[in-house]
């Protein structure tokens, strides 16, 4: 439990967690917007997100005055920052909450469960790369769904100000999934998709649980080998492990 409420201090979700056994199966409480920050420091690479409803404040002639994004470019943010054409370089000061391996590896359990868990709905028609998860509580007081693409983090609570059910079968699958993807299909209209930024040494391998169909999964380098290999008959192109990612950033 000890492990369990530092993870939960360090993304945020839960500053001060009881170390109880229960906490395993969500009895802890916490805000829409302390999950949504939480859930961005996996598509960040492991790094701390600090939630703010103020993006910049700008005096009377336009000049920014204050802005909640602490990061600097080096060489300025023009045109002229980078003359080879490519985008300007930012410095990096946010906190390190975990390492770029295990947030990455998270993405890909939450791209699972949007691809064959209980969050279909919530990457329906929108034809981009979603992950996240569902939760309900007991006696459907609660829905959830907290999910993301490598642009945007979006958390979706339904319940009652005076606790009470939702009614016997409503879940966060059935109902909060499907109002993440009308928000994200709002916020990304027009954009063109964009795949999850996997760090270095990452490894995508293809296998299989339990007979079903092929999935990939992310492994550390050195335990690949703990993945079990699909069945026989597969196209050989299917096969192996896949290194060829994209860099993080």
């Amino acid at each position: 439990m000890d492990k369990v409420a530092d993870a939960a201090a360090r993304f945020g979700v839960i500053p001060n967690m009881p170390k109880y056994l229960s906490m395993a199966l969500g009895s802890g409480e916490t805000t829409v917007l302390r999950m949504a920050a939480g859930y961005a420091g996996f598509v960040n690479g492991g790094r701390e997100v600090t939630p703010t409803l103020i993006d910049s404040v700008q005096d009377q002639r336009g000049r920014v005055v204050w802005r909640s994004d602490p990061r600097d470019c080096g060489g300025g943010c023009g045109a002229a920052a980078n003359p080879n054409g490519g985008p300007p370089e930012l410095t990096e000061e946010r906190k390190q909450i975990t390492d770029p391996i295990a947030a990455y590896q998270m993405v890909n359990i939450l791209t699972g469960v949007v691809q064959r868990g209980t969050g279909t709905r919530a990457g329906q028609g929108l034809n981009r790369p979603v992950a996240g998860k569902t939760g309900t509580t007991n006696d459907y007081f609660d829905n959830w769904f907290v999910g993301f693409t490598p642009d945007i983090v979006v958390a979706v609570w339904l319940g009652f100000d005076d606790p009470k059910t939702l009614g016997h079968g409503e879940t966060g699958g059935q109902n909060a999934a499907p109002i993440f993807r009308d928000v994200l299909e709002a916020a990304l209209r027009g954009g063109p998709p964009v795949p999850f930024r996997a760090p270095p040494g990452v490894a995508l391998v293809r296998t299989q649980v339990d007979g079903g169909a092929p999935i990939l999964e992310a492994f550390r380098p050195g335990t690949e080998n703990a993945a079990q290999p699909p069945s026989e008959g597969l196209p050989s192109a299917q096969l192996g492990t896949e290194r060829a990612l994209p860099g993080l950033y």
